[in-house]
């Protein structure tokens, strides 16, 4: 069977969560973190190896609350996202503090991804289900030749991803009657206000649906994909205004470049798992209760690899 793997992006600095690394959060009855339940239900899906991608400064404490112990039931391998991991030509911005997104972090593995891969945020929850279905694209649907990449994502409904306690961002995505992604529209400042769902999109309020369908950066790649991303940094570093320290090479962004050229053919995968996340400090006694609830009904055990 074709090898998979599991891509984790954990180099993320988590402003808004507070005191603390967000992602190395203890919320499971076994003091298991969030990464825990992924590579629980990764594994449990048939992904072979882990990968992390972390930042340098926090290696020491992630190994010591995670890596060291995941090494003991999977293929464990590490990747560095720094911000001065530039094309060649191209420097840091003097005050740039801000990673550089999602794409430049998977870009962080290209010497050690080999093989399809599904690509997920350390911080959230994505139940068992689209795992399984990321996972089967991978290995039995997935066409690693022809004219465009052929690419996969795990389809969220809105209203099982937001947060009691703030705005999230989100992928918005718009699919045809075959689940062939059309579009991906970053929007942000979602949340539900006076029974509607509402968010912005380059500064326009948009009113949104509970039930559309969203990106929660579940997606199932090629190794192919890591050419793509490092061929494509420059352009975008290049487009870049003066003093912006902000700008972002996001995943979804250059996926929807890719479907809007013809370049990239993506099928949706819905899953109706509800989601958790750690955006906030203020949800992590949600996330333990909810976390408490599943190992009640058996979902999960109590100490998750025991």
């Amino acid at each position: 069977m074709k090898e998979t793997a599991l891509v984790i992006m954990a180099a993320g600095i988590g402003s808004r969560y507070g005191a603390g690394i967000k992602q190395l959060a203890k919320v499971g009855p076994g003091g298991e973190i969030i990464m825990d339940y992924s590579i629980h239900d990764a594994l449990k899906a048939g992904f072979d190896k882990v990968i992390f991608i972390i930042r340098k400064d926090i290696e020491a404490e992630f190994k010591e609350v995670i890596g060291n112990r995941i090494e003991k039931v999977a293929k464990v391998q590490y990747a560095y996202q720094d911000l001065k991991d530039l094309p060649a030509g191209y420097s840091l911005p003097e005050g740039r503090t801000k990673p550089w997104g999602t794409a430049q972090a998977v870009l962080a593995a290209r010497d050690i991804i080999d093989c399809p891969f599904v690509v997920i945020n350390a911080d959230d929850f994505y139940g068992a289900d689209g795992f399984r279905k990321v996972h089967d694209y991978l290995v039995n649907d997935m066409q690693e030749a022809g004219d465009k990449l052929d690419l996969c994502m795990a389809g969220f409904i809105l209203g099982n991803t937001l947060s009691e306690n703030g705005t999230v961002a989100r992928g918005v995505c718009k699919e045809d009657a075959q689940h062939h992604l059309l579009s991906v529209t970053e929007t942000y400042e979602v949340a539900k206000r006076d029974g509607k769902v509402t968010g912005k999109v380059k500064g326009e309020d948009v009113t949104l649906s509970e039930n559309d369908v969203v990106s929660m950066n579940m997606w199932g790649l090629p190794a192919s994909m890591i050419k793509v991303l490092e061929d494509r940094f420059p352009a975008f570093l290049d487009k870049v205004p003066e003093g912006d320290l902000k700008a972002e090479y996001l995943l979804p962004m250059l996926i929807d470049e890719l479907i809007q050229e013809g370049r990239a053919s993506v099928t949706v995968l819905p899953t109706h798992d509800k989601w958790y996340g750690m955006t906030y400090q203020e949800d992590r006694a949600y996330v333990e209760q909810a976390i408490r609830d599943m190992v009640e009904k058996g979902i999960y055990k109590e100490k998750l690899f025991e």
